[in-house]
């Protein structure tokens, strides 16, 4: 479809608009982490790196990134392994119920986070008699982190078909042989796209977390959340926020490449 320039004008500009909407607040974050202004205040009245120093010294945020990298990393295995499978298992069998059981694994990305997190918190307080700990916060991550690897894995399956693991099958493999060697191969790329999502779904999570976390369990975003109207934190609280983002935009640019860059052989 070919659009008159006025038209490509038009929709050039909205897409400008809405692109500044979202990350003009990004930027104000990024230009008050250095400034030496020790509250939020906008302009900067001066440009300093002394709370660079300062955040990179903190051993609050120090130890609150080491405990959101184990969330994630712990969610993202699990993720992987009972989305793999539940993948397969939709994908390559029929059986009564299967759309059913397809929603309920997507339903929890699709809920509010605070019903998922009251939810969770009811679940483990009051029916298993659970303490909240950083299991409970791995666990309740792991539910909604399934679902991207989900997504990339069964979208892979149903574009390579099973011709490759019929032909496996015929010559004699049994099934683990023609997953470690057919299968397996073929999902690799889309299993690094959902576990970097996955992994960065976890890292940047409050909301769930806040329901989820026990005493003495503190991951960056609620750390974040703890420390913006502390006195002389915000600027120190804005660099952490700038490494936030940053940490959450690689995984999902090199998942953004994976997914659009592999051709899948027919």
């Amino acid at each position: 479809m070919r659009l008159s320039r006025p038209a490509r004008a038009i929709l050039a500009g909205i897409t400008a608009l809405i692109l500044l909407v979202i990350y003009l607040p990004l930027m104000v974050v990024l230009v008050n982490s250095f400034s030496t202004s020790t509250s939020l205040t906008w302009p900067p009245p001066g440009l300093t790196l002394e709370w660079w120093g300062k955040a990179f010294r903190s051993e609050g945020a120090l130890d609150a990134v080491v405990t959101s990298v184990q969330i994630a990393l712990i969610a993202t295995i699990v993720s992987l392994v009972l989305g793999t499978l539940i993948s397969l298992v939709l994908q390559r069998f029929e059986f009564f119920g299967r759309d059913a059981v397809s929603l309920l694994v997507i339903l929890p990305i699709a809920l509010p986070g605070i019903i998922t997190g009251i939810a969770l918190n009811n679940a483990f307080r009051t029916i298993l008699g659970l303490q909240l700990s950083i299991a409970t916060v791995i666990v309740a991550h792991a539910t909604f982190c399934i679902v991207t690897v989900f997504n990339n894995v069964i979208a892979r399956l149903r574009r390579l078909g099973t011709n490759f693991e019929d032909a496996s099958a015929d010559l004699g493999a049994g099934l683990w042989t023609t997953f470690r060697l057919v299968t397996f191969p073929q999902l690799r790329s889309a299993l690094l796209a959902g576990g970097l999502l996955a992994f960065a779904l976890s890292f940047d999570e409050i909301i769930v977390t806040t329901f989820t976390a026990g005493a003495g369990v503190k991951t960056l975003p609620l750390w974040i959340l703890d420390n913006l109207f502390r006195p002389n934190q915000a600027p120190v609280v804005n660099v952490i926020a700038v490494v936030l983002v940053l940490v959450s935009i690689v995984p999902i640019y090199i998942a953004q490449r994976l997914a659009g860059a592999e051709k899948v052989p027919r």
